[in-house]
């Protein structure tokens, strides 16, 4: 018995295809993160020019240090925003590394010791659960590639490949077994 498809009966004479649709939302939605990985890089060159222009001024190193950290956070987006382009899954484990190099930014450029002990407690506390997310990610084999279900995931890929062997083998016997006509 052939299974119906579902959306060959869903819009049947209608003016609009679902998978077209999508295809276009997707490409669409590429265009965006490469736009946005565009605007990403500019920025970052800015910010490397305001770098050089700091370093020729009498230095502060509160300065420089801010700029080269939001450099870095910058370059980490970019990371992310690629790992997206690839392979349409945002990867948690550099979503976490972003985040905890910005927490990290915001006390070196406020100062440790200018920060409150409440403001102390809850940024200890969002870097510990964020370390913890962090040693998640990095102690689950292939987290992120497993729920974008690509070919370069080695756990869902191998276990595809295993599932249609057992089938190709079920098929060969199926085949053998059947009387010669």
């Amino acid at each position: 018995m052939q299974k119906r498809v579902k959306s060959r009966f869903l819009f049947c004479d209608r003016w609009f295809d679902r998978h077209a649709i999508v295809r276009n939302m997707e490409a669409f939605q590429d265009l965006i993160v490469i736009v946005l990985c565009l605007g990403l890089f500019a920025v970052m060159l800015l910010q490397l020019w305001g770098i050089v222009i700091a370093l020729t001024k009498p230095l502060d190193y509160k300065v420089v240090t801010a700029k080269i950290l939001f450099v870095l956070i910058l370059v980490e987006l970019f990371r992310l925003l690629m790992v997206y382009l690839q392979e349409h899954s945002i990867s948690v484990g550099v979503a976490v590394e972003v985040t905890i190099v910005s927490v990290l930014r915001e006390v070196v450029v406020h100062g440790a010791l200018e920060i409150s002990s409440l403001q102390t407690a809850a940024i200890c506390g969002l870097l510990f659960i964020l370390g913890g997310l962090l040693i998640v990610c990095a102690k689950t084999p292939h987290m992120d590639c497993m729920s974008a279900n690509t070919k370069f995931c080695p756990i869902a890929y191998s276990g595809r490949e295993r599932q249609n062997q057992l089938e190709f083998q079920y098929s060969r016997r199926c085949d053998e077994n059947q009387p010669l006509s």
